[in-house]
């Protein structure tokens, strides 16, 4: 007897991986029963290298193979076949994946260098506020043109399999014997260069001939050299690209051949005059040579390159999925600018560039694309992002042919509207298409909500999510493209309902792990570079904050959030030492006192508990705080949040990250370091409310923020809640039911109302139409989440900020868990609770996310007083669901259920 077949079976997450990244591989499957045992046997071209034999149990969700280490570059096959409870066996299901190159010593390629130098052009670097220092100064910054490099190669047999290694100082484009190697842009994508430089691995087999062929690289600067983050100032990393591969052909006689980068590689200026992140990229059609990297173009004029060693320790194979092309979107107008030039809406504000047609262009002809993500109230060209360097301009050089056709190659911008310039007639839409880009995470969520603004409101969130996963988790696409520690933490969980982010971030983790100090600093952005540490250390204020509270908590946050939404403990085991050394900074620094506090006598006992909390230093504290910006300036205004509730928000995340870690140790068996965790967290929490909480449980800074918080992390001892929740209550009302959390609150606002029994206030806040509020932006056309709640105004002036960070989006795994009702309760939804908001304003909601055992859904609708219900439950889930008063236990399979509810409150719809 034959059970259910398995299915949907990866390693370390993805189907088939051409190159895993680590020798240990963890392999998951999803049983078409409910499973009582399993048996896995991994293959390579020798036979069987390992296996498990039958293993009596429900995992499926990776799963190590003992005694399995990997060899590098090297095509493996795997099965797996499952025992039902009845004690029938599956047929097994196969799977394939290769290994990357794992060792230091499997590298024998050098750099190569371009000699050609860059050329220089004076341009001004903003300086912004956040530097503290208000004048601009003048930097030397570079424009670089493109190189192109070719590699010359011979096989003197037909190519059976072929593996292309490859990695860059700069981003990269390949191609081989004239067509494109892989689909990937931007590769290698952002890392933290110094210490890790992502390698990716390319199938090439099919491109290969017998004979004579080339290999063509295409360089630009990238991230490594080019303008990059809050200053857009150049050369961060370095100034000189460079590129580094190895070609690894086994030819179809048993050979194996090994063509690695050296001093036989040629280099010449390519059509690219420059190309940049920031400023954009100009392309000459009349210099492009199609033919460059093949056998048969003449490169005798082309120049040798430079070479230097490699330094193996610093490739890592390159995990999870790369940047690519994700989408398309059509104008859907274009209309005359009266300034010049057309201007067309795609509708939908992107992360991504446009592929231009022209029609009979003249040789010669210029024309110019340029990006923004509004326009301004009368519908004219706006420019959103303020600063010099960072023009989002793209520049085509025509050839003079009927028909050409342009996408640009190096760069990404945010945008809705582009304004087209250098042509007399106008552009037909479907001339114009905006290509979305993002790192490729499968898409694994759905929601949808019968109000069409909540509804709008999730999409906005997932086309954030989508802009802003690209390469690294960035704070804009447009402004800085940062990865700020502080805007990941709080959007973690709503970010895992949307899409498969566990490999994305683990990869964006162990950058933030290289980045840490030597005093154990997480810092503020990662990746993070040396000119990053160079200008906070010349800077003052919140220029000079490296490290701080909320955003540094990331390293211990994060993790956590990846092993409750996907069971994973090694991202726990990869981060536990980093999250310890983060604390050990927090404990060492927590003698310091705050600047109020330095000299006023303290007793003894007040300095002994002050010498617990981790309250002093620079904070950004709750920023952007509402209440704290209206009617001021923001170069005034900025740093009103942070002064008032730095000393406050630091010691409540201490406490947060200790109790976390606690939980993380807890999860991996070190039980004694998870009690002294929970011990010392105890201790600042006891302090904390002896310092800051009086008797009546009101909070020395009266905003919502703080209250907020000390609620969530549980800061006050139980007969001090309702008071606190009271002040909150309170705080909510006075501001006629408007939101005034700031960036760190914001998460926690609806959950901390919604369990202290004041769920109708959470909803009323939920779908608040006045600003501050997450409807607000819908009701004003927002397609994206905005840096600012009052990016346009309630009179419609538009502010020059970003439409597109995804921060306040958090909000979104309130939708999924309150609202449609999908409630993880154990890590990697080994156990849910399905509660749906029955007794709300809305009359359906249809959610489903993939747990790590299948999809899990649920689908509910209310008419003539009761709620239908249908659900579907993956094996291996225990659920419950909670609706009208009754828990009921749902096994594995499809449920359909109706509900009686009670009568509906006057009012309601």
């Amino acid at each position: 007897m034959s059970a259910a077949p398995v299915t949907h079976l990866t390693v370390e997450y993805q189907p088939s991986p051409l190159a895993v990244a680590v020798p240990r591989p963890r392999l998951s499957w999803v049983p078409g029963r409910p499973q009582a045992a399993y048996e896995i046997e991994v293959f390579a071209a020798g036979g069987r290298v390992a296996g498990t034999g039958r293993v009596p149990g429900r995992e499926s969700h990776l799963v190590e193979v003992p005694g399995l280490r990997l060899r590098s570059d090297t095509d493996h096959e795997w099965r797996v076949r499952v025992w039902d409870e009845a004690g029938a066996v599956s047929d097994w299901a196969t799977g394939r994946f290769g290994t990357a190159l794992l060792s230091a010593s499997d590298w024998t390629a050098a750099w190569v260098l371009p000699k050609a130098p860059p050329t220089e052009t004076e341009r001004w670097t903003m300086l912004d506020w956040i530097t503290g220092r208000r004048p601009e100064r003048d930097v030397t910054e570079r424009l670089t043109p493109v190189r192109l490099l070719r590699q010359r190669f011979a096989l003197d047999a037909p190519a059976a399999r072929a593996r292309l290694f490859m990695t860059a100082r700069g981003v990269y484009l390949a191609e081989l014997n004239g067509t494109g190697v892989g689909d990937e842009v931007l590769a290698p994508g952002f890392d933290s260069y110094t210490s890790r430089l992502s390698v990716q691995c390319y199938d090439v087999t099919e491109q290969l001939r017998r004979g004579e062929n080339v290999l063509g690289v295409a360089l630009a600067d990238g991230w490594w050299a080019g303008r990059i983050g809050l200053t857009g100032s150049s050369a961060q990393f370095g100034d000189t690209t460079g590129a580094l591969w190895q070609l690894h052909v086994e030819t179809a006689d048993g050979r194996r051949h090994r063509f690695a980068s050296g001093a036989d590689v040629l280099s010449a200026e390519g059509p690219w005059p420059y190309a940049d992140l920031f400023i954009g990229e100009c392309f000459d059609a009349r210099r492009h040579d199609p033919a460059w990297s093949t056998p048969d173009f003449d490169d005798t004029a082309w120049s040798p390159v430079g070479t230097e060693p490699a330094d193996p320790a610093v490739l890592v194979p390159f995990a999870g999925e790369p940047v690519r092309r994700v989408g398309e979107l059509p104008a859907v107008s274009v209309v005359a600018d009266p300034g010049g030039g057309w201007i067309a809406d795609f509708g939908q504000v992107v992360a991504g560039r446009v592929r231009l047609t022209l029609r009979a262009p003249g040789e010669g002809t210029a024309v110019t694309l340029e990006h923004t993500e509004t326009l301004d109230a009368d519908g004219r060209w706006f420019r959103n992002i303020e600063g010099i360097n960072k023009e989002q301009r793209d520049t085509y050089l025509a050839a003079g042919r009927p028909t050409e056709v342009w996408e640009p190659s190096f760069t990404y911008h945010g945008f809705r509207y582009v304004r087209l310039r250098g042509t007399t007639t106008p552009p037909a839409p479907d001339d114009l298409r905006a290509v979305v880009l993002s790192s490729d995470l499968r898409q694994t969520g759905r929601l949808r909500l019968s109000d069409a603004r909540l509804d709008r409101l999730h999409r906005n969130v997932v086309w954030s999510q989508r802009a802003n996963f690209l390469s690294v988790p960035t704070d804009c696409p447009q402004r800085e493209r940062a990865g700020w520690t502080g805007d990941i933490q709080v959007f973690a969980p709503a970010a895992t309902n949307n899409a498969l982010v566990a490999p994305f971030l683990t990869r964006w983790l162990d950058n933030l792990r290289a980045d840490q100090d030597d005093e154990g600093r997480v810092p503020i952005v990662s990746p993070r570079s040396a000119y990053d540490d160079r200008l906070a250390g010349e800077s003052s204020g919140f220029g000079s904050i490296k490290a701080c509270a909320g955003w540094s908590d990331a390293i211990a946050l994060v993790p956590w959030t990846l092993y409750e939404r996907y069971g994973d403990r090694r991202v726990l085991h990869d981060n536990l030492d980093a999250a310890l050394r983060w604390i050990d900074h927090q404990r060492a620094h927590a003698a310091e006192l705050p600047a109020r506090l330095r000299d006023v006598p303290l007793a003894p006992e007040r300095r002994r508990r002050q010498a617990l909390l981790y309250n002093a230093g620079e904070h950004f504290g709750d920023w952007l705080t509402p209440s704290t910006l209206e009617g001021r300036p923001l170069h005034e205004a900025i740093g009103i949040a942070p002064g008032l509730t730095a000393e406050l928000v630091a010691p409540m995340f201490q406490a947060h990250t200790l109790t976390v870690t606690a939980r993380s140790a807890a999860a991996l068996g070190r039980t004694a370091l998870a009690e002294r965790l929970r011990a010392e967290a105890a201790g600042v929490r006891a302090a904390f409310t002896a310092e800051y909480v009086g008797p009546d449980g009101r909070l020395p800074v009266d905003l919502q923020g703080p209250y907020v918080l000390a609620l969530a992390f549980g800061m006050v001892p139980p007969p001090l809640r309702p008071s606190l929740v009271g002040h909150l209550v309170r705080l909510v009302t006075e501001r006629g039911e408007r939101l005034d959390t700031g960036f760190l609150s914001v998460p926690y606002l609806l959950d901390v109302l919604w369990d202290a029994g004041h769920a109708d206030l959470a909803r009323r806040l939920l779908r608040q139409d006045r600003c501050p509020s997450w409807l607000y932006e819908v009701d004003r056309g927002a397609t994206t989440v905005w840096e600012s709640w009052d990016a346009i105004a309630p009179d419609g002036t538009v502010r020059a900020v970003s439409f597109n960070h995804y921060a306040f989006g958090c909000v979104d795994d309130f939708l999924y868990r309150r609202i449609a009702g999908i409630r993880p309760t154990a890590p990697g939804y080994r156990s849910v609770t399905l509660e749906p908001d029955l007794t709300g304003p809305l009359d359906h909601a249809d959610a489903e996310v993939w747990t790590p055992y299948g999809p899990l859904r649920i689908d509910w609708t209310l008419a003539h007083g009761a709620a239908t219900v249908h659900a579907d439950v993956p094996y291996g889930v225990d659920a419950v669901l909670v609706a009208a008063g009754r828990t009921t236990a749902l096994a594995p399979g499809a449920h359909d259920l109706r509900v009686p509810l009670p009568t509906r409150e006057p009012g309601r719809p």
